[in-house]
């Protein structure tokens, strides 16, 4: 998981209420696992965008951005995989609202930048990280790569687990 010792002061840009600004940031996304295999996002750190307008009263809306390449293992074919992810997501936080929403990236003024933009990618990662999208995977039975092999083949033989049926006798 990313760290959450890094924290940004929002009030560092003296924003009046209605007044917003872009940012230009970078931000450790952190590594992922999955079934045991490390994915990690590159580059690291990472460029975002975090673009920052000041509610009445003492709140904020803010909208993250940036783009990202997961490496890891393909879960097909145990290959090295790359997928390209582009995460967008806001966040408001206003304490003195008629409706309380209270974002837990953001303390007073600070916010915590790095585990934002960490989960924010954690949702927005595919169900699996394959190398491509053709990607034929493992031969159930041996284990080779049909990637590499495509027209691989095996006899049709017995189901092991039908075997005790071959001891019946009928007469």
């Amino acid at each position: 998981m990313a760290s959450d010792s890094e924290s940004f002061d929002l009030s560092i840009l003296g924003l009046s209420a209605g007044d917003g600004k872009r940012l230009e940031l970078e931000a450790e996304l952190g590594e992922f696992e999955f079934a045991g295999e490390p994915y990690r996002p590159q580059p690291q750190p990472c460029p975002v965008v975090v673009n920052v307008t000041r509610m009445n009263g003492d709140g904020w809306a803010l909208k993250l951005a940036f783009a990202t390449t997961m490496r890891g293992t393909c879960m097909r074919c145990l290959g090295p995989a790359e997928r390209e992810i582009t995460v967008e997501v806001r966040e408001v936080d206003q304490a003195d609202g008629g409706e309380e929403l209270d974002s837990p990236y953001i303390s007073g003024s600070l916010l915590s930048l790095d585990r934002w933009a960490h989960d924010s990618l954690a949702l927005a990662l595919p169900t699996q990280v394959i190398c491509r999208p053709q990607c034929l995977g493992l031969c159930p039975t041996c284990g080779i790569d049909l990637n590499a092999d495509p027209g691989h083949e095996h006899e049709p033989g017995k189901d092991p687990r039908w075997s005790k049926l071959d001891e019946l006798k009928f007469d």
